[in-house]
């Protein structure tokens, strides 16, 4: 017998992504980055010296890990995403994923900061999961803006130890890929980019503070002889003025007497 009252099943809803709970970890850890001054770059402008702030936090389970390492530039407010770099570990597949579904955006450019942090995070991943496989990814056209932009790219990607490869002839659709993790290069430019430690911080700002009092003492030194030379200036001025006045009276007093 059957049940006239029954009811269609209903429609399937689209479920909203889950997120993971790791999704938005605050840094936890903290260091100075010194980015060394260098010449000014035609496309990028000038480059002075700066620092700026490495933020971390690292999370391990059965089943992942993950390390997001963050740029923080002092004074400036940078969008979502920026300056940032997630290394995420699959222990089930025994793979590596470098990044999100997003590129590395990075502030300032040309300055050492994208592939310190990759380098990072290569480091990071070397030491623990060296013979996990690499989980390649595509690679976003509209962050390639001309030739040499795609140029500083695969140099920047090949530097660290990945493949680059083109899916078309006009080199628009890229791909990287590696085999292993212990392929990647922890390297970094350390001319451009210096870590600097506690003890580091602390030299620095006793030096600083050491010059800034010797330039005191000489800039005192300097004003004590400039006062010096105003006061010899003012006397000389007031002896030039008495001569010349002198000989003025004896050049009167000779007229007068030739005249008589």
């Amino acid at each position: 017998m059957t049940d006239t009252n029954t009811q269609q099943p209903a429609e399937p809803t689209a479920e909203a992504p889950q997120v993971h709970p790791w999704h938005d970890l605050p840094a936890e850890q903290f260091r100075l980055l010194r980015l060394a001054p260098l010449p000014t770059d035609r496309s990028t402008g000038a480059r002075p010296l700066r620092f700026v702030q490495l933020g971390r936090v690292e999370r391990n389970s059965e089943e992942l890990s993950l390390l997001r390492l963050n740029v923080e530039l002092p004074g400036q407010r940078l969008h979502h995403g920026h300056n940032q770099l997630e290394i995420w570990a699959d222990h089930r597949t025994r793979q590596v994923r470098f990044g999100t579904s997003h590129s590395l955006h990075i502030e300032p450019l040309n300055r050492g900061i994208g592939r310190f942090l990759l380098a990072q995070g290569i480091q990071w991943a070397r030491q623990r999961w060296s013979s996990y496989t690499l989980e390649g990814g595509p690679l976003a056209a509209k962050d390639v803006h001309n030739e040499e932009a795609r140029l500083l790219r695969d140099h920047f990607l090949h530097a660290q130890g990945f493949k680059v490869e083109y899916q078309d002839l006009a080199q628009m659709k890229a791909s990287y890929a590696a085999g292993r993790v212990s392929e990647l290069s922890p390297e970094w430019n350390r001319e451009k980019l210096q870590v600097l430690e506690l003890l580091d911080v602390a030299a620095m700002l006793q030096q600083a503070d050491q010059n800034l009092h010797e330039q005191e003492v000489k800039i005192g030194k300097l004003e004590r002889r400039l006062d010096r030379l105003k006061r010899e200036d003012s006397s000389l001025r007031f002896t030039i003025a008495c001569l010349v006045a002198l000989a003025l009276f004896q050049a009167g007093l000779l007229i007068w007497i030739a005249t008589r």
